[in-house]
């Protein structure tokens, strides 16, 4: 299967990468209690290659090997996404540091599929809400000090994140057109918005 590579496509690759390698270094150097960066840190390093991969794809002409090339790329980055964790607890290098690199990368693959999805021509901009939910969460606490409290790690918060990213990679696929497309789209940030809504009004509720 050809791909149309456009001549902007490694550059937009290769300048993704290095600028996520530049925040994760500057953040390892005070934030990682561990001297080493560890097996589970570099599995998500993985993950934000593949990732860096599907974003530079936004921009490039909307050919169906491109998406077929996003999906099957976004199904090994989820499948990793399980493993980081297990490496962590493995070698007993679980941090703070590491689940928030996992779950920025997370966010920057919902972001690269929906604007993807919405490049396709499969829903329309309101798509891309779903890459800008966990943005406009992170904003929020800089307006308010409640909304900057850390959060527990839950079980519904990590289902969702697959079902948002499922959702995107069937809306991608080529055999799947409007208005099913959008249909899927849309039920995916709908689980994503009762997601962020749940976890605003348990800072909400613990605020004081």
């Amino acid at each position: 299967m050809d791909v149309p590579l456009g001549a902007w496509y490694p550059v937009k690759a290769i300048a993704l990468l290095l600028a996520i390698a530049f925040v994760v270094w500057i953040r390892w150097r005070t934030h990682h209690p561990f001297p080493r960066f560890g097996p589970a840190n570099q599995i998500t390093t993985v993950r934000a290659l593949i990732v860096a991969l599907i974003a530079a794809a936004i921009g490039e002409p909307p050919a169906p090997a491109f998406a077929v090339g996003a999906v099957v790329a976004s199904a090994a980055a989820t499948l990793l996404d399980g493993a980081d964790g297990w490496a962590a607890r493995r070698t007993n290098m679980a941090s703070a540091f590491g689940a928030r690199y996992d779950m920025e990368i997370d966010a920057l693959l919902i972001l690269a599929l929906a604007i993807l999805v919405w490049q396709f021509g499969k829903a329309g901009a309101w798509v891309i809400a779903s890459g800008l939910l966990r943005y406009a969460f992170v904003a929020a606490g800089w307006a308010w000090e409640w909304m900057r409290r850390p959060l527990a790690p839950t079980r519904r918060a990590r289902v969702v994140c697959v079902i948002q990213i499922a959702a995107l990679m069937i809306a991608l696929l080529p055999g799947v057109a409007p208005p099913a497309s959008a249909l899927v789209s849309a039920a995916g940030l709908a689980a994503l918005t009762y997601s962020f809504a749940v976890d605003t009004m348990r800072l909400w509720t613990s605020r004081a």
